[in-house]
């Protein structure tokens, strides 16, 4: 058995910014070490979706899966059962590699 806190990933559309804060918060009150999306394009400005690059959609992307390898497993927050594709490989990768998957909402 660890000392260590639980780690979980937080995995979702970055269009439920206020949602994920909530249950970062709340897991984090937990004792939880969380782990979630850095940067919220949608939130942060209508535009800014034009302003990150492919290149940088792709490296973050690849930067989520890393924090789901470090998890000890995976939330995903979608609210109304909202599932998109991103968030969609990201739980098919969370599956492959044997993490325990939440939903924050049924589907």
């Amino acid at each position: 058995m660890s000392d260590r806190p639980e780690i979980v990933c937080i995995c979702g559309s970055t269009r439920f910014v206020d949602e994920m804060n909530a249950a970062n918060r709340d897991l984090t009150f937990a004792g939880v070490i969380v782990v979630a999306p850095g940067v919220f394009p949608r939130a942060e400005n209508h535009e800014a979706d034009e302003l990150i690059t492919d290149e940088q959609k792709t490296a973050l992307s690849a930067l989520h899966l890393r924090k789901i390898d470090l998890a000890d497993r995976v939330l995903v927050v979608n609210p109304g059962g909202y599932i998109g594709e991103s968030t969609s490989r990201e739980i098919a990768y969370a599956h492959a590699t044997g993490k325990p998957i939440s939903f924050t909402d049924t589907f």
